[in-house]
C-alpha cells in the first residue's frame, strides 16, 4: 500500500485528464444519503459506483436518486451498479474494485445491518468499543481485496474507525486512510452551540481544533458533559479565541437527535466532506482542515489537513494548537472509557471494566484480548449472545 501523499499526488495528475471515480460499498442508509449528497453536488467531473449483492435494491435505490436529483436539476453524474459483491467473499470485492478502478472508496457496510449498536451498548455498558470486532469484520475483507486488486484508491471507513483502522495497521494489513463521523459530528455541534451563544450567524466559519475518541462523541452529544475528562479543544472566530466557557458549549451540545436511520445523515455528510476535501485539493489546489477518527492509523480522533495549495498535495495531522503526544494521550483516555485498553501488534485488548459490565448486563464472558485471526469468531459470538438476545 503506497503512502497517502504519494497516492494523492498521483490522483492530482490523473484527474487532469479524466473524471474522478467514487465507489460506495454497501448501500444502506449511510450509502444512500451519501449517494444523494454526491448527486446533489451536480459535479460533472465525477462518476459513482454503488456495489453490493442485492441487484434489485441497488438498482431501485440508484434510480430514485437519479430521478430525484434530475427533478432538482442536479443530475450531472453517472451512477454504475455492481451487484456481484459479497462482503464475505474477498474475490468478489477485488473483482469489483478492479472493474471500476475507483479513485476513492467509501466503506459504508455493516456486519449487522438495520441496528444502531449504541442502542444496546450505551444504556447497558456505557461503552461502544465492545462492537469493534463487528466494525472491523467487513472492512478487513475490503482492504484485503484492495491489495489483491492493486488499487491505489483513497479509502474512507464509516464504522468505529477510532479502533478499527489502528487494528488493521497494527496487524500490518492495508488500512483505510480516513474514518468518517464520530469526532467530526461533535465539532459541528460545537460550532452550532458557540454560534448560538455568541450570535455568530456564520457559525460555519468558527474554526475548531479538537482531539478526542468516540466515547466523548456519545457522552457529550447525549448528555452534555465529559465524564470528568478535560478536553483538548481550541475555538476561534476570525483568528481570535472565542470568549465562551468550554463547559457551557459542551453542555449545549446535548441536543435531541433521532436514533433511527435518519441519524446517518451525519455520517454520510462526514464522508461527503472528506471526498470534497480530497477532490478540492487535487483538482483546485485548496486546503481543508477536517476531523477524522483513525487517520494515519492513530487511535482515536484527530484534526487533519488536506493541503493542495503548494506544488504537491499533502495530508497531515494538524499540530497548530496541540502536539501529537498530548493528542495521543487524550485519545487513549477517551477510548479507555469506551472499553478499549489497547490496540497493538494485531490484537485488541478490552478494559477490565468493560468485561465486568458485559458480564453483568448480558451474562457473557468476553475475551480479554481478540487477536486478528479471532475477529470472525468473536464477531459471531457478539451477534449470537448479545445482539440477538437484546433486540
Amino acid at each position: 500500500m503506497k503512502e497517502l501523499n504519494e497516492r494523492l499526488n498521483a490522483l492530482k495528475e490523473e484527474l487532469k485528464h479524466r473524471k474522478a471515480r467514487i465507489m460506495i460499498i454497501g448501500l444502506g442508509s449511510v450509502g444512500n444519503y451519501l449517494l444523494d449528497y454526491l448527486m446533489s453536488s451536480a459535479d460533472e467531473g465525477i462518476e459513482i459506483c454503488v456495489a453490493g449483492r442485492n441487484a434489485e435494491k441497488l438498482e431501485s435505490d440508484a434510480n430514485i436518486v437519479r430521478v430525484a436529483s434530475l427533478i432538482r436539476g442536479r443530475n450531472r453524474s453517472r451512477i454504475r451498479v455492481i451487484s456481484t459483491v459479497d462482503l464475505n467473499d474477498i474475490a468478489s470485492i477485488a473483482d469489483a474494485i478492479a472493474s471500476f478502478q475507483p479513485d476513492i472508496i467509501v466503506n459504508s457496510s455493516r456486519a449487522y445491518s438495520g441496528l444502531k449498536y449504541g442502542s444496546i451498548s450505551w444504556k447497558n455498558v456505557r461503552a461502544y468499543g465492545i462492537w469493534t470486532p463487528l466494525s472491523i469484520r467487513y472492512v478487513k475483507n475490503i482492504m484485503e481485496a484492495y491489495e489483491r486488486s492493486g488499487s491505489d484508491a483513497i479509502v474512507i471507513n464509516t464504522s468505529y474507525s477510532d479502533a478499527v483502522i489502528p487494528w488493521l495497521k497494527s496487524a500490518e494489513k492495508a488500512y483505510p486512510d480516513f474514518g468518517s463521523g464520530n469526532i467530526n459530528h461533535l465539532v459541528y455541534r460545537f460550532k452550532l452551540a458557540a454560534g448560538q451563544m455568541l450570535e455568530i450567524e456564520d457559525c460555519w466559519n468558527i474554526d475548531i481544533t479538537f482531539a478526542v475518541a468516540h466515547f466523548h462523541d456519545v457522552c457529550i452529544s447525549k448528555e452534555g458533559h465529559t465524564e470528568g475528562t478535560e478536553m483538548l479543544i481550541d475555538m476561534r472566530y476570525r483568528g481570535e479565541p472565542l470568549p465562551v466557557s468550554v463547559e457551557e458549549v459542551i453542555a449545549r451540545c446535548g441536543i435531541p437527535m433521532p436514533v433511527d436511520a435518519k441519524r446517518n445523515m451525519m455520517n454520510a455528510s462526514s464522508n461527503y466532506e472528506i471526498i470534497k476535501a480530497v477532490l478540492d485539493a487535487v483538482r483546485e489546489g485548496k486546503k481543508t482542515k477536517l476531523h477524522c477518527p483513525g487517520v494515519f492509523g492513530e487511535i482515536g480522533g484527530y484534526p487533519v489537513v488536506i493541503d493542495g495549495s503548494g506544488e504537491t498535495v499533502k495530508a497531515y495531522i494538524c499540530e497548530d494548537h496541540f502536539d501529537m503526544d498530548a493528542m495521543r494521550k487524550k485519545n487513549r483516555e477517551s477510548i479507555y472509557l469506551d472499553g478499549i485498553e489497547n490496540v497493538e501488534d494485531g490484537t485488541l485488548t478490552y478494559t477490565d471494566e468493560l468485561l465486568a459490565k458485559a458480564k453483568k448486563a448480558f451474562g457473557v464472558d468476553l475475551p480479554k484480548t481478540v487477536a486478528f485471526d479471532g475477529i470472525e469468531k468473536t464477531a459471531d459470538f457478539i451477534i449470537r449472545e448479545i445482539i440477538e438476545k437484546n433486540i
